[in-house]
């Protein structure tokens, strides 16, 4: 089992912090920093709590006033880089949301190493359209880092990060920079393209479809992104998707020798289940299976798992075998009770059955 994230930030990495910026300024107290850090809680302390922790206590005992102290960990930030290096982009939301010009520019530094993705979203909620002229600066920037930053930045629904309410209403002002990015030389930088787009599309699923229609063609590269782009409308079944990459709800095609084991699913274990697809005629097909899952309000919610896409010969039986788990995890709790399973091709129920989930045995 993984070790849980919160552990990258150790009492021994605290220490080596403390002691980069005493050997930076001279005047640093290592040992107040480390203890301040290391208080009250620690050991319960989540990530982004222990990230704020660290970003907080430096303001308190890193020399100087904020560009200041700014100059100092900007130094710092190539020697603790990736995930553990969040509290740089950190200090800056919590200490430097007053003064806009030092803070972007650090944001932009601090991402070169780590990511400023969720750190820069206040900014944006204060200064609006200032902020996003800095970020479609950032967007032809010869950094992938900061190119990245300047889409995932703005994304609607950052996982993560505080919602941006105003570009869930209305995300225009988001739209020039996913312009200037659709094509970037970077799949990093692509991925959050489609990303943004995918958020925007929870509020927006007609811009993201014309905007689809418009990028569709331009390169394979693109033509993934748009797909990746209108995942949440593919798993829908949104039939103006689908269609957009040739799957059709119209196709001949049926389902049999649909099969579940064992009939009752007890939690903590898993249903295996197969089905056979034949179609009447050649047909690209997208298939997928929707199990309708009970929740803990008494209803049903509904998830779709891709299987794949295939093209289906005419008249040639095509088998299907999965394995679904019913352990819980952080994302999904399962409840005893009547569940659905059924089959989906290009977005169309063609099969169903009904299977009970029972209490651990």
């Amino acid at each position: 089992m993984a070790e849980p994230l919160k552990l990258l930030y150790s009492p021994a990495y605290i220490e080596e912090l403390a002691i980069a910026i005493h050997e930076q300024t001279g005047s640093f107290d290592a040992a107040a920093f480390t203890k301040s850090v290391l208080g009250s809680g620690w050991k319960a302390l989540e990530l982004k709590q222990r990230m704020r922790r660290i970003s907080s206590t430096l303001a308190h005992h890193v020399p100087g006033a904020y560009r200041g102290q700014l100059k100092t960990l900007k130094r710092l930030a190539p020697r603790f880089d990736g995930l553990r290096g969040l509290f740089f982009p950190d200090f800056v939301e919590v200490q430097g949301l007053d003064d806009f010009d030092a803070s972007m520019d650090a944001l932009e530094h601090f991402t070169r190493f780590s990511s400023s993705e969720f750190a820069v979203r206040p900014f944006i909620v204060r200064y609006g359209q200032r902020a996003m002229t800095v970020m479609q600066r950032w967007a032809d920037d010869e950094n992938e880092h900061v190119r990245r930053l300047a889409s995932e930045g703005c994304r609607p629904r950052l996982p993560w990060g505080i919602a941006l309410a105003q570009f869930k209403r209305d995300p225009s002002p988001i739209l020039p920079i996913l312009e200037r990015l659709r094509a970037d030389p970077s799949e990093y930088v692509r991925r959050s393209v489609a990303n943004n787009l995918n958020d925007i599309v929870k509020d927006h699923p007609d811009l993201v479809l014309e905007t689809a229609k418009r990028w569709l063609g331009g390169s394979k590269e693109t033509d993934r992104l748009v797909k990746h782009a209108c995942r949440t409308l593919l798993k829908r079944g949104d039939q103006r998707a689908l269609k957009l990459f040739g799957h059709h709800d119209s196709v001949d095609v049926g389902v049999a020798a649909f099969s579940l084991s064992p009939k009752s699913v007890a939690i903590g274990t898993s249903l295996r289940f197969g089905f056979t697809l034949r179609a009447g005629a050649r047909t690209p097909a997208r298939i997928e299976y929707a199990i309708d899952f009970v929740n803990g309000r008494g209803g049903v919610t509904r998830k779709v798992f891709k299987v794949g896409e295939k093209s289906l010969e005419a008249n040639v039986p095509l088998r299907i075998e999965r394995t679904q788990r019913f352990t819980d995890f952080t994302t999904r709790t399962h409840y005893p009770g009547r569940h659905r399973i059924a089959v989906l091709v290009n977005g169309v129920e063609r099969a169903a059955k009904r299977f009970d989930v029972i209490a651990p045995r």
